[in-house]
Protein backbone atom coordinates (compact mmCIF):
# COMPACT_ATOMS: atom_id res chain seq x y z
CA UNK A 1 0.00 0.00 0.00
CA UNK A 2 1.29 3.66 -0.75
CA UNK A 3 2.36 5.84 2.02
CA UNK A 4 0.12 8.93 1.27
CA UNK A 5 0.52 12.31 2.24
CA UNK A 6 -0.44 13.10 5.82
CA UNK A 7 -2.00 16.93 6.83
CA UNK A 8 1.13 18.42 8.65
CA UNK A 9 -0.15 22.37 9.21
CA UNK A 10 -2.11 25.13 7.74
CA UNK A 11 -0.17 28.13 6.63
CA UNK A 12 -1.45 31.71 6.81
CA UNK A 13 0.68 33.38 3.83
CA UNK A 14 -0.02 37.31 4.56
CA UNK A 15 2.53 40.25 3.32
CA UNK A 16 5.47 41.18 5.04
CA UNK A 17 4.05 44.53 5.98
CA UNK A 18 1.32 42.64 7.86
CA UNK A 19 3.23 39.88 9.27
CA UNK A 20 3.58 41.27 12.85
CA UNK A 21 -0.25 42.21 13.37
CA UNK A 22 -0.71 38.79 11.89
CA UNK A 23 1.52 36.76 14.46
CA UNK A 24 0.38 38.78 17.21
CA UNK A 25 -3.28 38.17 16.05
CA UNK A 26 -2.97 34.40 16.19
CA UNK A 27 -0.85 34.68 19.38
CA UNK A 28 -3.38 36.25 21.40
CA UNK A 29 -5.91 33.69 19.58
CA UNK A 30 -4.27 30.59 20.49
CA UNK A 31 -3.34 31.89 23.98
CA UNK A 32 0.72 30.82 23.05
CA UNK A 33 3.78 32.06 21.25
CA UNK A 34 5.01 31.01 18.40
CA UNK A 35 8.25 29.22 17.61
CA UNK A 36 10.11 31.69 15.40
CA UNK A 37 13.78 31.54 14.49
CA UNK A 38 16.34 33.31 13.87
CA UNK A 39 17.31 31.69 10.72
CA UNK A 40 13.87 31.74 9.29
CA UNK A 41 12.57 34.99 10.87
CA UNK A 42 9.61 35.58 8.22
CA UNK A 43 7.67 31.79 9.56
CA UNK A 44 5.88 31.89 13.05
CA UNK A 45 4.91 28.55 14.05
CA UNK A 46 2.64 27.76 16.68
CA UNK A 47 3.38 24.15 17.20
CA UNK A 48 0.32 21.22 18.12
CA UNK A 49 -2.48 24.28 16.94
CA UNK A 50 -4.52 21.20 16.67
CA UNK A 51 -2.84 17.70 18.31
CA UNK A 52 -0.03 16.82 14.96
CA UNK A 53 -0.75 20.14 13.43
CA UNK A 54 0.76 23.26 13.08
CA UNK A 55 -0.11 26.84 12.71
CA UNK A 56 2.32 28.86 10.68
CA UNK A 57 2.05 32.62 9.82
CA UNK A 58 4.42 33.11 7.10
CA UNK A 59 5.35 36.26 5.84
CA UNK A 60 5.63 36.88 2.13
CA UNK A 61 6.48 39.07 -0.63
CA UNK A 62 3.05 39.07 -2.19
CA UNK A 63 0.24 41.58 -1.70
CA UNK A 64 -2.44 38.96 -0.91
CA UNK A 65 -3.02 37.13 2.17
CA UNK A 66 -4.16 33.56 1.41
CA UNK A 67 -3.85 30.12 3.13
CA UNK A 68 -2.59 26.45 2.28
CA UNK A 69 -1.87 23.23 3.73
CA UNK A 70 1.25 21.48 4.08
CA UNK A 71 1.22 17.67 3.83
CA UNK A 72 4.00 15.29 5.33
CA UNK A 73 5.77 12.21 3.42
CA UNK A 74 7.99 10.41 3.36
CA UNK A 75 9.17 10.55 -0.48
CA UNK A 76 8.26 14.03 -1.45
CA UNK A 77 9.51 13.72 -5.45
CA UNK A 78 7.47 10.25 -5.76
CA UNK A 79 4.32 12.05 -4.37
CA UNK A 80 4.98 15.51 -6.87
CA UNK A 81 4.43 12.24 -9.72
CA UNK A 82 1.75 10.72 -8.46
CA UNK A 83 -0.29 13.68 -7.41
CA UNK A 84 0.55 15.13 -10.98
CA UNK A 85 -0.87 11.79 -12.49
CA UNK A 86 -4.30 12.41 -10.55
CA UNK A 87 -4.61 16.38 -11.37
CA UNK A 88 -2.47 18.59 -9.40
CA UNK A 89 0.13 20.91 -11.36
CA UNK A 90 3.68 21.06 -10.17
CA UNK A 91 4.56 24.85 -9.15
CA UNK A 92 8.00 24.72 -7.95
CA UNK A 93 10.43 22.19 -6.44
CA UNK A 94 12.49 23.54 -3.33
CA UNK A 95 15.20 21.71 -2.02
CA UNK A 96 12.78 20.89 1.35
CA UNK A 97 9.52 20.89 0.01
CA UNK A 98 7.14 21.30 -3.22
CA UNK A 99 4.22 23.66 -4.07
CA UNK A 100 1.39 22.38 -6.14
CA UNK A 101 -1.74 23.53 -6.88
CA UNK A 102 -4.66 21.68 -6.85
CA UNK A 103 -7.10 21.22 -9.81
CA UNK A 104 -9.10 23.98 -8.47
CA UNK A 105 -6.07 25.98 -8.34
CA UNK A 106 -5.37 25.96 -5.00
CA UNK A 107 -1.82 25.77 -3.36
CA UNK A 108 -0.38 22.89 -0.87
CA UNK A 109 3.15 22.38 -0.19
CA UNK A 110 4.78 18.71 -0.19
CA UNK A 111 7.24 18.58 2.46
CA UNK A 112 9.49 15.98 4.67
CA UNK A 113 7.90 14.56 7.97
CA UNK A 114 10.42 16.52 10.22
CA UNK A 115 8.83 19.70 8.12
CA UNK A 116 8.81 21.97 5.46
CA UNK A 117 11.85 24.68 7.16
CA UNK A 118 14.84 22.80 8.57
Amino acid sequence: MANHPRLHGVVIDVPRADHTRAVEFWSAALGREPVVSDKYPDYAQFEDATPGCYLLVQATGDTTSRVHVDFATEDRDAELVRLGRIGATEVTREPRWGVMRDPAGHPFCLCPVDGCVG
